[in-house]
């Protein structure tokens, strides 16, 4: 079995997701070749969009959520908003609705719904979306409430946190649509997506989903693939079956020692590849850093994992030296301050901080 290091990973990864050097793509074509960025918060979304692109647009992304409806924006992989292509987003669902938490005694008690809850709310909420409307998530929950008649739902699915709006969008139920002033809005993916085909079979969407996360973020376990998705919270045999699913063209190579998946046609690629030196700074929640997750020590040293990975679920933006982090950074008023790691080329830190500092102008 051939090998690679740690460090040709890394620079293959980083010319794979568009960071070395930025491609003139689309926002869908980002979205497409990292499986996802997630989309917690949306200004960092578009900030992973922009800094990939070469010319990088004001308004792209809502451009692309709304007028052209080449981006989608729903929960998916690890519950997390995300923003996905809008023709490959149903097989990243059907995926993510694997995991079946509500089906958990511990998860019905702490929210109080059981999975019938849920069907009765999810069978409400199609009515409630059908022919395109545009709900917000209060004008949802009233719609939900009086047509299950189950009102002591009414907070737990009202919260902002979107519990009970996860299975839903898993299932294909809703996304996000438009916003109506300060308020999100959820509407159905059938009405709102042009090709919207429905769910596709689990084995169909492996094909996609395994590809699409290895063709970004591999060469890869079943185990740091679980993370991705739902921070191992699958059956082991499912996650079987979907790298079985999707075998076809792909490829074993062993990274320092360790057999891993990468799709075969980016095998000889991969094997050529020469390490990084460059220096490059990333947002938060950059999915150069959740796709490999920030346990993966390779990439971010142990000690410093709580600078990154910081309390609420908070990721830092971060400095790459060598494909690495090397450090965090925060913008102080238009003045990047970056707290380093390790030593960092000053000359190459600050080429970063000055393109950085024009994306966030």
């Amino acid at each position: 079995m051939a090998s690679v290091t740690w460090p040709q990973v890394l620079a293959w990864r980083m010319r794979r997701q568009y960071l070395e050097p930025a491609a003139d793509v689309s926002a869908a074509d980002v979205a497409r070749r990292l499986a996802g960025v997630q989309a917690q918060v949306a200004s960092a979304a578009e900030t992973a969009v922009a800094l990939r692109r070469r010319g990088p647009a004001p308004g792209e992304v809502p451009r692309a959520l709304l007028e052209e409806r080449t981006l989608v924006k729903t929960w998916a992989m690890r519950g997390t908003l995300h923003l996905l292509p809008a023709d490959e987003a149903a097989a990243y669902l059907v995926l993510c609705s694997a995991v079946r938490n509500w089906e958990k005694g511990a998860w019905q008690r702490t929210f109080g719904a059981t999975p019938a809850d849920l069907e009765a709310i999810a069978a409400a909420a199609t009515g409630a979306l059908a022919g395109g409307a545009a709900l917000t998530r209060e004008e949802l929950t009233t719609a939900v409430v009086e047509e299950t008649g189950s009102r002591h739902l009414a907070e737990v699915l009202g919260s902002g946190w979107g519990t009970l709006l996860k299975p839903l969008a898993w299932w294909g139920v809703l996304c996000y649509g438009p916003s109506r002033g300060a308020n999100v809005t959820f509407t159905s993916p059938e009405e709102w997506l042009p090709g919207w085909k429905g769910l596709p079979p689990a084995d169909e969407a492996a094909r996609t989903v395994v590809h699409a996360y290895l063709g970004a973020h591999g060469p890869a376990t079943l185990d740091q693939f679980d993370t991705w998705l739902m921070r191992k919270g699958n059956r082991k045999r499912d996650v079987k079956a979907w790298f079985a699913a999707a075998e076809d063209g792909l490829a074993m190579v062993e990274v320092e020692g360790v057999p891993m998946y990468v799709q075969e046609r980016h095998r000889d690629e991969l094997l050529a590849t020469e390490p990084t030196s460059s220096v490059r700074l990333l947002g938060g929640f950059d999915q150069y850093v959740l796709g490999a997750g920030t346990g993966a020590t390779y990439l971010i040293p142990a000690e410093h994992r709580g600078a990154v990975s910081r309390t609420g679920g908070w990721i830092s933006p971060v400095v790459l030296h060598e494909g690495r982090v090397a450090g965090v950074w925060e913008d102080e008023g238009g003045e990047i301050a970056v707290t380093a790691f390790e030593d960092i080329p000053a000359d190459l830190l600050e080429e970063e901080k000055a393109r950085m500092r024009s994306l966030l102008s």
